[in-house]
């Protein structure tokens, strides 16, 4: 009985970690015969596991969904990181999911073992997550646009610009993508006939779900990419081209993508073209990024960092003043 219920352990791993398996090959792996492992997973079925089967020479097997959620079964990192990531959206960027993970780490931290435990513990005590300065999103609009983007179906809905203007929007959903503040939907507008960024916490319900679409190449070639430039180059007033001494990667290790779009100049410079609500915002944030620069448009912008970097000289003869 032992070794029969250490099998449907080892069965039941193959099939969590591997979406389909060929009769022969699952028998191969468990070292038994195509005997015992229509036994063994006929066990399963018994136990409330879908197993789904095919006939003939290219026959196999493959684990279903069912009615009800079965346990499953996790290595030691796919334990710590499931029971991080439980933590981490008990305080994230998606609204309607914080009392279901705290339920979900609760349960799991029960059955940790205790090596695993203090693993947990260890990243619990070392990690000090900020508050997300980005809109929360509810974790039901999420899940309606994911399905969406899975079943290549279109959707309808209302949607706030920045302005505050009302429209009603149909679309084919592709992708959903995450900044680290903000979510946003990749898609097709059909009456615009064109790609859009839709910030998700200014869509609306009801979300309409409607016919079928045919998937599209993604805009630009890849989706995060399209997204990535769409905020870049978004609405806000102020917009400023920018070289940065330094590599293009080497600046991109210092900002978010969100922040603009590089592009490689020479070995030891790139060009940064960004965009903030004011001027002033534009100065701070090249400071921040903390490399040499050299602002070639707009003008206006080279004179806000004069009046900062005055501000800056005033500031520090204030304190050794004061210091004296």
């Amino acid at each position: 009985m032992l070794e029969t219920s250490a099998r449907l352990l080892r069965l039941l791993s193959l099939f969590q970690a591997q979406r389909y398996w060929t009769g022969g090959l699952l028998a191969e792996r468990l070292e038994v015969t195509p005997r015992t492992l229509r036994r063994d997973v006929d066990r399963l079925r018994s136990l409330g596991y879908p197993v789904n089967s095919t006939s003939g020479t290219a026959g196999g097997y493959q684990l279903g969904a069912g009615a009800t959620l079965p346990p499953l079964l996790l290595d030691d990192d796919e334990a710590v990181a499931v029971a991080v990531g439980l933590r981490t959206a008990a305080s994230g960027t998606v609204e309607g999911i914080e009392e279901a993970s705290v339920r979900a780490l609760a349960k799991l931290q029960r059955v940790l073992p205790e090596r695993l435990r203090r693993r947990v513990t260890a990243l619990d005590a070392s990690i000090l997550p900020l508050a997300s300065p980005g809109p929360r999103v509810h974790a039901d609009t999420l899940s309606a646009i994911a399905g969406a983007c899975r079943d290549l179906q279109k959707l309808q809905f209302g949607y706030h610009s920045r302005e505050g203007a009302s429209t009603v929007r149909d679309v084919e959903p592709h992708r959903l993508v995450h900044t680290g503040r903000r979510w946003y939907l990749a898609a097709f507008d059909v009456d615009r006939n064109n790609w859009r960024t839709f910030r998700v916490d200014r869509i609306k319900p009801p979300l309409v779900a409607g016919q079928r679409f045919l998937a599209r190449p993604a805009p630009e070639g890849d989706f995060a990419a399209y997204v990535s430039r769409s905020v870049a180059y978004g609405p806000d007033p102020q917009q400023a081209k920018v070289i940065l001494h330094a590599s293009v990667e080497q600046a991109a290790e210092r900002m978010p993508s969100a922040v603009g779009m590089l592009e490689a100049l020479d070995e030891g410079r790139c060009i940064l073209n960004t965009r903030s609500s004011s001027l002033e915002a534009l100065a701070v944030h090249l400071l921040w990024i903390g490399l040499d620069f050299e602002v070639r448009e707009p003008a206006e912008l080279t004179e806000h960092i004069r009046l900062l970097s005055a501000r800056l000289e005033r500031a520090c003869a204030a304190s050794a003043s004061a210091s004296a």
